[in-house]
């Protein structure tokens, strides 16, 4: 079990570190390019999103499986087989999606625009996903690289290189933007589009520290190969076979969150010029699934980062048919996410306003606090959709995956417009929830019938870590009041910057506090929690 906790803590903390990165730098990307630019950004990345899970067709973490389940049966070289064949296919799937994204920019922004007055047009937007497009080439090749070296169990080259290719990304995006608006005084589309042609470089660099691992990791890896006494006979054939059945489903997996934003592109300008709403229409949608999404996925990130480090250990465990440990590592992944990720969307929601004055200014933040708020827990349903689904794929019923998803995509699709046309911007956010948690409670109950899993640990837990949310955010919520009365977070953001550190630092130690004196803590993360003894003592 400790392989789990080092593998979500690696890749949790670099995952983490990687999206507060991509939190930080939208502050100052924000106030160079205003809504408009945001508007754009968000038109090219998410046809882009779709299209790279397209290209590698689920395949690096299809690949983490596959090394995963013949290095448990001992056989190392079928694994390297496989990896060699999967560079080979990576590098075609990347320069068919790059032609497809490319050419078909102008049908794709058409789409996106609604008929109304729009502040993004079309050439600007066709541009802008050209540039984008040629992340295409690389991403997929360096991303099943990241999968093999998480089959073998190790995490550290695919923490690192997310976390050199988002600063390298970060670096190109904010100091080419900076150039063209400012010292050559060029056009805010020239500007957005060197922008996204920062995937392309980021993704260099992230190649370049994975090839260094490589290099340094491939003794070892040898070794294993000249020790080996059996090799499964498996063909190419076969062997894409396999990979393909395992893969299939984690092309949708990967897209979901893309898919759903898809779904918005096309459909929330039209729907919300049809309830009047036009004219806000662009900086509200770019206020939810560019700033909020940024603000949101912080704490998506655990779910992440455990679905990554659990799948090689899950599959493991099926493998081997070892059903109490596989029952057990299943109900620490599920009780990990209640228990992080559950009080920091609360704690988002009750301080959306001054979290989002503090990031993007507070001019309009009453309105897209409000959003903000809403948007929140559905971070929650993200994270779980991600874990349960790497479940699923790791006790072989990967297939149930395109099952649920599919559901959710079919309520967002019949929902988005009509709750727009009612609630306005946030009936795009409550259709999304709607739809991923219905996605959700399919997972769970798969992972109960395939497995006959009991779910009566986690409930038990979970409501317990309700009871310790509710009291932590009604503090947090009388702390902000009494704050308040001091300064404005409304009119003032460096007084919303104040309030949401206080109220939030106090809120966090609070909620440790009571988890550690409930022994919530070390009955679900276990003695790993000794060190907080001399720190905190328990009654």
């Amino acid at each position: 079990m400790s392989k789990i906790l080092k593998g979500t803590m690696i890749l949790t903390g670099a995952t983490f570190l990687s999206k507060f990165l991509g939190m930080i730098y939208t502050v100052p990307f924000e106030q160079m390019v205003g809504p408009e630019g945001m508007e754009l950004y968000f038109y090219a990345y998410t046809p882009y999103n779709i299209l790279l899970s397209l290209s590698t067709l689920g395949v690096p973490m299809a690949v983490s499986k596959f090394v995963s389940k013949y290095n448990s049966l001992e056989d190392y070289q079928t694994g390297r087989d496989m990896f060699k064949s999967g560079m080979q296919l990576m590098g075609i799937t990347g320069i068919i999606t790059f032609l497809i994204m490319f050419l078909t920019a102008e049908p794709i922004a058409r789409f996106s625009l609604s008929d109304e007055n729009t502040s993004a047009s079309v050439d600007d937007t066709a541009m802008v996903i050209r540039m984008v497009a040629f992340a295409l080439l690389i991403i997929p090749s360096m991303s099943i690289i990241r999968g093999f070296f998480q089959g073998n169990e190790s995490m550290a080259p695919t923490g690192i290189s997310q976390v050199v290719e988002q600063i390298v990304r970060i670096v190109f995006l904010l100091v080419s933007v900076y150039v063209v608006l400012y010292v050559l005084e060029g056009s805010l589309s020239t500007a957005i589009g060197f922008s996204t042609f920062a995937a392309f470089i980021g993704g260099i660099a992230s190649l370049f520290v994975l090839i260094i691992y490589w290099k340094k990791r491939k003794p070892y890896l040898d070794k294993q190969l000249a020790a080996q006494e059996y090799k499964y006979d498996l063909s190419k054939k076969s062997m894409f076979k396999e990979l393909i059945s395992y893969a299939g489903p984690f092309v949708l997996v990967g897209i979901a969150t893309p898919l759903y934003q898809l779904i918005d592109q096309f459909t929330f300008n039209k729907a919300m010029a049809s309830a009047g709403l036009s004219e806000i229409s662009g900086a509200s949608l770019s206020a939810i699934h560019v700033l909020s999404h940024k603000l949101v996925i912080i704490p998506v990130t655990l779910g992440i980062g455990l679905s990554l480090a659990l799948l090689p250990a899950i599959t493991k465990s099926f493998t081997k048919q070892n059903m109490k440990l596989l029952n057990h590592q299943i109900n620490q992944a599920l009780q990990i996410i209640s228990l992080l990720i559950f009080p920091a969307v609360v704690g988002l929601a009750v301080l959306s306003y001054e979290a989002f004055g503090s990031f993007y200014g507070v001019e309009d933040v009453d309105y897209y606090g409000g959003l903000l708020r809403w948007y929140a827990p559905v971070g929650l349903f993200f994270a779980l959709y991600t874990v349960t689904a790497a479940i699923l794929q790791g006790i072989n019923r990967q297939n149930f995956a395109l099952v649920s998803l599919g559901a959710g995509l079919f309520i967002k699709l019949a929902t988005n417009s009509l709750f727009i046309v009612l609630f306005g911007a946030k009936g795009s956010i409550i259709s999304t929830g709607t739809a991923v948690l219905v996605a959700v409670i399919l997972n769970l109950w798969r992972i109960q019938r395939a497995i006959q899993f009991s779910y009566k640990a986690v409930f038990k837990r979970t409501l317990l870590i309700m009871i310790l949310t509710a009291i932590m955010a009604v503090t947090v919520w009388i702390i902000k009041l009494g704050l308040g009365l001091v300064w404005d977070p409304i009119e003032n953001r460096l007084a919303a910057l104040f309030i949401l550190l206080i109220s939030a630092g106090l809120g966090g130690l609070l909620y440790l506090w009571m988890a550690y004196q409930t022994t919530l803590l070390e009955r679900i993360l276990g003695g790993r929690v000794k060190v907080l003894d001399k720190f905190l003592k328990r009654r």
